[in-house]
């Protein structure tokens, strides 16, 4: 699923045509860093890739002043249905991306075994840090968030908050997992 390829073609459904700065400036004014999984500066090359596959059609260049001539962009009808089908898939599926962090515990090795404590305190720690800093950045945008993206806000919210209670429980268990390491190792 291309979380940006719904927004740019969700832009170009909602408000006309556009040109990749307006779409990028559109994209720091939704904060769309915050809860999306692209960077703003992604959008010009999935214009690219949107235009090669004809869901969006370059319709005229401008310049204005000195700046570089900028192509201005619409969706097409098969951008609209591409875009119906792609909110209707993300809606509605469910995806459990793997954590490369899950096959590096589970197979840590007797080289990094004991500093384990030290390297789930450290991680803790930093998800613990994107906790406090969402929570801050959430009291300050929640009043210009819709509904939903408050919710979609919280949702971020919620994971974090389930990823912190899942590490405590790790390390809360961490002697029973050493000793499982370093017994399954030597057999």
């Amino acid at each position: 699923m291309s979380s940006i390829r719904v927004f740019v073609l969700g832009a170009l459904a909602e408000r006309g045509p556009m040109h990749g700065h307006q779409l990028r400036l559109l994209a720091e004014q939704e904060h769309v860093h915050m809860w999306t999984d692209f960077h703003v500066g992604g959008i010009y090359g999935a214009l690219k890739r949107l235009l090669a596959e004809g869901l969006v059609d370059a319709v005229r260049t401008e310049r204005e002043g000195a700046r570089p001539e900028r192509q201005i962009v619409e969706i097409t009808d098969e951008g609209r249905a591409a875009l119906d089908r792609l909110r209707l898939e993300t809606i509605t599926d469910f995806s459990l991306r793997p954590d490369p962090f899950d096959l590096a515990f589970a197979r840590v090795g007797k080289e990094l075994v004991h500093e384990l404590p030290a390297l789930l305190a450290e991680r803790r720690a930093a998800v613990a840090a994107a906790a406090r800093e969402h929570a801050e950045r959430l009291e300050h945008v929640d009043q210009y968030l819709s509904v939903a993206e408050q919710h979609v806000m919280r949702h971020q919210t919620h994971r974090l908050d389930a990823e912190l209670a899942w590490l405590d429980t790790v390390l809360a268990d961490l002697p029973a997992i050493v000793h499982d390491e370093l017994t399954r190792e030597a057999d």
